[in-house]
């Protein structure tokens, strides 16, 4: 293909065709008042707060966690010197699996792609020093999320910090890991109770807490186009909300602690239009489908993440580029929080150099650049009104079909966004493998010769270190009262009592991650998936 071919017909990276000008003939008939409104007022297009980024730039939340809880809590630290200004934390596959780290399943995954939880004691250990009623707090967790929240919470009583005053979020994402991304315990319908159990239990007792987000970033790490991750979170997002008002609990007590999660991808204007779009849609959403009246409820707060999937291990330093240029477009689309990947993660974990790069780039964005200096600076441009509202419609139209389907449960049942988002993902590869979608580095510009990149290492002794520590645990602690407390928890799986209550007591008497998931996978069973 030629580049005037090329030119002939551009598109961004959901299909949708871009002019070569675009002028007032785009946004024939556009209403400002209606469609945009002011900053901070419905429809909350231009952003959730009227000052923004004016009053205090948005959070600086690094997402960190390898080996154990030590080692952890000292890159912890790190950040927070370097001007960080919230904490976000990964688990390794066995703590998001709910294996301990002595399980036969765990061996060889122990701290590689987070750190490593069993108990108690490793959580007192990763927020050592750490003052949690000053620092909120992200874990991105989902089938063991009311463990993580839990352990949270006692490590909080433990400083003399009321839960009442603690803040922070839980991923408790389930039905994007069916779709996507494959950390799930037990089936949809189960964990649906699980989550709606959080929702209550924070509501009566942790207030400040964001009891779950809504993740389109992993849809979108799988291969989606930037339409799809917003129509299937939202569609997501409406079957939770349903799911907590079915059981009894008003919009309005829950739905002001509901937060997004989304991805910031290459293209960067098709990027900021597509989180515009998604305000706009959360507020008809929750105002016309479920009637909420707390203002709230009807806000899409978010935060994003820049995408993993598009670092590149072929000259990896061009990848602070691409990073910059994703969290711009975040800045400019109005997230309220921002982790910028490390340049050398398509390699490993990020080494402390690329991790302070990571978030030094995200200061120079505030503090340099003059885009915090007014709310919204691309509203009323023809052209990102233009792709809003194309992106917006296209979306509606996935959100259409999955509501005939019978929602997102019956959807994701189905595989029918599973199948979407893989073709997707195969229609990308095949425009990179045939040049029409150019990778700097890796099809286009290549070097002859690549350098050896520096690579964070992962010292084997950590998993040693930690089987024998979990094993220590059960060794003195009180038997007899973790297995009693654990069959109160097996109880209340039984009959519909909140499973929050039992498990905290289980945990605080130093029952461990697997112990506790291991009774939910007796009663509930684990998910295995038909396609």
């Amino acid at each position: 293909m030629t580049d005037d071919e090329r030119a002939s017909g551009r598109r961004t990276d959901s299909g949708i065709e871009i002019r070569p000008v675009y002028d007032a003939s785009a946004l024939s008939g556009f209403d400002p008042g209606s469609r945009l409104g002011a900053p901070g007022k419905p429809p909350y297009t231009r952003g959730v707060y009227p000052e923004m980024y004016r009053t205090r730039p948005w959070t600086m939340r690094q997402y960190s966690g390898f080996g154990t809880a030590r080692e952890t809590n000292q890159r912890f630290r790190y950040l927070l010197e370097a001007g960080q200004t919230g904490l976000s934390c990964a688990f390794d596959l066995p703590t998001q699996m709910g294996y301990d780290s002595d399980h036969p399943r765990s061996e060889g995954e122990v701290g590689k792609v987070g750190v490593a939880i069993d108990s108690l004691d490793d959580m007192r250990v990763l927020l050592d020093g750490i003052p949690l009623d000053r620092v909120t707090t992200s874990m991105t967790i989902n089938a063991t999320a009311p463990i993580l929240l839990l352990l949270y919470e006692l490590v909080a009583e433990d400083q003399g910090v009321a839960p009442s005053a603690i803040g922070g979020t839980v991923q408790n994402d389930l039905l994007k890991e069916y779709v996507a991304r494959g950390t799930y315990i037990y089936p949809p319908r189960p964990s649906m109770r699980i989550i709606t159990d959080l929702f209550a239990y924070c509501n009566e007792r942790i207030p400040r807490w964001n009891t779950i987000s809504i993740s389109g970033y992993h849809i979108r790490e799988a291969g989606s186009t930037a339409v799809q991750e917003i129509a299937f979170t939202l569609s997501n997002a409406i079957a939770y909300v349903q799911a907590a008002v079915d059981t009894g609990l008003d919009v309005d007590a829950f739905a002001p602690r509901l937060s997004f999660f989304w991805n910031g991808h290459n293209n960067f204007f098709e990027e900021v239009a597509k989180f515009r779009a998604s305000r706009r849609m959360w507020y008809r959403i929750m105002t016309e489908r479920f009637g909420a009246r707390d203002e709230r409820s009807k806000l899409l707060r978010f935060h994003t993440q820049t995408a993993g999937s598009m670092l590149t291990a072929q000259q990896p330093e061009n990848n602070v580029v691409r990073v910059a240029l994703q969290a711009l477009a975040a800045v400019l689309g109005g997230t309220q929080s921002l982790h910028t990947n490390g340049f050398d993660e398509a390699l490993g974990l990020p080494t402390e150099r690329a991790a302070k790069l990571a978030l030094r780039t995200q200061q120079v964005i505030a503090n340099e650049s003059g885009v915090v200096d007014t709310v919204d600076p691309l509203a009323g441009s023809y052209f990102v009104e233009s792709l809003t509202d194309a992106v917006e419609a296209e979306a509606w139209a996935y959100i259409t079909k999955i509501d005939e389907m019978g929602g997102a449960v019956a959807a994701i049942e189905a595989g029918y966004m599973q199948d979407e988002i893989e073709r997707a993902a195969f229609d990308w590869a095949r425009a990179v493998d045939s040049e029409r979608k150019v990778i700097v580095g890796v099809n286009r510009y290549v070097d002859p010769e690549p350098g050896e990149p520096e690579v964070f290492p992962i010292d084997p002794e950590l998993e040693r270190g930690q089987v024998a520590r979990v094993r220590e645990v059960r060794a003195r602690r009180d038997g007899a009262a973790v297995k009693a407390a654990l069959e109160d928890l097996r109880d209340a799986a039984r009959g519909t009592a909140n499973l929050l209550v039992p498990m905290r007591e289980a945990l605080r008497r130093m029952a461990t991650l697997g112990e506790v998931s291991d009774v939910l996978r007796d009663e509930f069973g684990e998910y295995q998936p038909t396609r």
